[in-house]
């Protein structure tokens, strides 16, 4: 058996001497209900024996199975039964109330496709698309059907080797082409124990809060089978519940006195804003590591949920910046415990000409700040490239690559497998950084470079800089490249505003935008456009498709 399964049988079966008592509430604010992980367990032997023997034809060793379900309840034993039976788990992307189902109904078709899956796993509130499955002929069960009591449970986990994958994660980039991170159960065992060294993870006493979705690598492996495995409480509510009321996030580490917790950096700034206007009483005292990560990390927001959470003894020390991918399993780096967020404050010219992170200088006034998101976890190595490929040095910025036993070695794509790592092992990230003092810095992604006058101009700094107009939705802010053939490559700017289709409001937008960003980066975009609410293109998962972006405008700038 795998290092990973053997380490989640050891703390959840019955007759395990190191069997843990820590368990998942689920349902609140209204119904809570907790489960220890050992009833957890003995629901998945049960859904592992339909799957093997009663399902037809049968889970086999290898067999990919995809969920598609909200509730934290039934997912949590139906993904280690899949895992108990052999199989592989994809969390598929669930389709939004504004989602158009014969749209998301042709991707899921392309996606299951793809992994060759054996079959859906269906449960509320997406089972009303059980006929919608029908017609285009794909296989399902309900996961109800598999706590059926009368079913035999397997005997033992099906045998499982480190190669073997436990998860294939859907990625949230760009690209319209569905693509797959190819998780083993070495990669996940590694990652995760890696994570609860750096994360100094103490099961007798951590309580992790998450409302984070399981189709993301953050709330699938990072709080949901990391606590299950490893044994530790967990209180798990849907990403529904907070958004609809985001100050439950407060109150459910007030009441369970939680200590861990992670979002990406909107979360945060969501919860700053709500409690900075709330008068209920909450007790944030006990939260130690609140991981943010998953999308850039704007210091103003975690500053502002620092200072907001405060007077409900929130410790400022808390937040732990971090770098992650899905293509390392999870993390890459975490901050060091117990100092809060620091910010490496650059020269903006020696960065964007001369490609080196110098250290600003107190009377700099052009300058750009980045948190410094800690050392490479346990097992990994980060390394700095230039383009032609040499080795770059302290503050040199250039491409992000890693590799240790917790990276990815293939992707699967609609035109098959693809491998992710060089001969030597390393994987290219994708993103611009560099190295400071061991840590890891990342400045942004590759291909979404500004390049204009010999700078390389990040769309973070434009974003952040147009964000700050009054007006213009926080954190819905794209700005993308606009290349212009024989003349230099130029920019625009998408906003979301309420006042969208007022004319004259626009009017004002378009010009208070552009004078923030020409005072933050000294140059203008070529054009901002104003769009409703919801109008920018993003992933499941919430971050910017800026290749979709720069289609959703092309009307206004021609």
């Amino acid at each position: 058996m795998s290092r990973f399964l053997d380490t989640l049988v050891a703390h959840c079966a019955p007759d395990s001497p190191t069997r843990s008592d820590r368990g998942m509430t689920t349902g609140e604010p209204t119904q809570p209900r907790r489960v220890t992980w050992t009833e957890v367990h003995h629901k998945a032997l049960h859904a592992a024996g339909y799957l093997v023997g009663t399902a037809a034809p049968g889970v086999q060793h290898g067999d990919a199975v995809a969920v598609l379900a909200g509730d934290p309840a039934q997912i949590a034993p139906a993904v280690q039964g899949v895992w108990l039976a052999g199989g592989s788990v994809t969390m598929l992307h669930q389709p939004t109330h504004r989602a158009d189902l014969a749209s998301w109904a042709a991707d899921t078709i392309r996606v299951l496709s793809m992994m060759d899956a054996k079959l859906v796993l269906l449960g509320a509130p997406f089972d009303q698309l059980a006929p919608l499955l029908d017609q285009r002929g794909i296989s399902y069960l309900m996961l109800a059907a598999l706590d059926d009591p009368a079913v035999q449970p397997i005997s033992a986990p099906v045998p499982v080797g480190e190669d073997d994958t436990a998860l294939l994660q859907l990625t949230s980039g760009s690209s319209a082409e569905p693509k797959a991170v190819r998780i083993t159960h070495g990669n996940l065992y590694a990652n995760m124990t890696a994570m609860a060294q750096a994360g100094a993870l103490d099961p007798d006493n951590d309580v992790m809060v998450s409302w984070l979705p399981l189709f993301h690598d953050m709330g699938m492996v990072g709080l949901l089978t990391v606590p299950m495995a490893l044994g530790l409480e967990l209180v798990k509510v849907t990403p529904t519940d907070f958004m609809s009321r985001p100050l439950l996030w407060a109150e459910l580490i007030s009441k369970y006195r939680g200590t861990i917790t992670a979002s990406p950096n909107f979360g945060y700034a969501l919860l700053a804003r709500r409690l900075a206007n709330s008068d209920e009483q909450f007790d944030l005292s006990s939260l130690r590591f609140a991981l943010n990560g998953a999308e850039p990390i704007e210091p103003a927001a975690v500053q502002a949920f620092t200072r907001a959470g405060a007077r409900f003894g929130l410790p400022e020390t808390c937040m732990v910046c971090a770098y992650g991918m899905a293509e390392a399993t999870l993390a890459v780096s975490f901050a060091p415990l117990g100092i809060g967020m620091q910010v490496d404050t650059v020269d903006a010219d020696a960065l964007e000409t001369g490609r080196r992170a110098a250290v600003a200088e107190p009377s700099d006034r052009d300058v750009r700040a980045f948190p410094r998101l800690g050392p490479p976890l346990p097992g990994i190595e980060v390394q700095v490239l230039a383009d032609d490929g040499r080795p770059l040095g302290e503050r040199e910025v250039g491409r992000l690559q890693l590799r240790g036993e917790s990276v990815t070695r293939q992707y699967l794509t609609t035109a098959g497998p693809l491998p992710t790592q060089d001969p030597d092992g390393w994987l290219d990230t994708g993103d611009e950084g560099y190295l400071t003092e061991g840590e890891v810095v990342v400045c942004g992604r590759r291909k979404d470079v500004i390049i204009m006058g010999g700078r390389n101009i990040y769309p973070l700094d434009i974003e952040r800089a147009a964000g700050l107009v009054p007006g213009v939705r926080p954190g819905n802010v794209a700005a993308v490249r606009m290349d212009a053939g024989a003349r230099r490559e130029s920019f625009a700017v998408a906003v979301e505003s309420r006042q969208a289709g007022d004319a004259d409001a626009e009017r004002i937008l378009r010009k208070e935008v552009a004078s923030r960003v020409v005072d933050a980066i000294g140059l203008r975009p070529a054009a901002v456009v104003i769009l409703p609410p919801a109008a920018l293109p993003k992933t499941p998962s919430g971050k910017l498709r800026r290749a979709a972006v720069r289609d959703r405008i092309a009307d206004y700038l021609s």
